[in-house]
């Protein structure tokens, strides 16, 4: 049977996520979208560490970059590997701030949540 990665400390992550989106407040306006953000993807990389140290591979030296596509490589089927590697890139886009670019919006942070969300339920990928 494949375990998936333990959902304590991404589940408590998304949450103070999710918590971030639910208290959007205009006085803080572009600073708790990308708060919100980093936390999603702490998430994201708290998850795709347990899914390595789960399956005894020792990947934890290399980038979590590295690390997706490996994920991307050595999973049998379904999007979710894919979706996982484009959210991460999306995430790590929205985590640095530049004055020209937008803060992300509660529905694209939505979404990232419930793609880690999905990754992080014990069935997980296939290997």
């Amino acid at each position: 049977m494949d375990a998936g990665p333990p959902v304590t400390d991404t589940q408590g992550t998304l949450q103070l996520a999710r918590d971030l989106l639910s208290r959007a407040d205009p006085a803080t306006a572009g600073l708790w979208p990308r708060a919100a953000a980093l936390l999603i993807r702490q998430a994201l990389e708290e998850a795709v560490d347990a899914y390595w140290t789960t399956r005894q591979v020792p990947l934890e030296s290399v980038s979590t970059q590295t690390q997706l596509v490996c994920l991307r490589m050595m999973t049998a089927e379904g999007p979710l590997p894919a979706q996982l590697h484009e959210t991460w890139g999306a995430l790590s886009r929205a985590c640095h701030h530049h004055p020209y670019e937008l803060s992300p919006t509660v529905e694209e942070l939505a979404d990232w949540i419930d793609v880690v969300e999905s990754f992080g339920k014990p069935a997980g990928p296939s290997r």
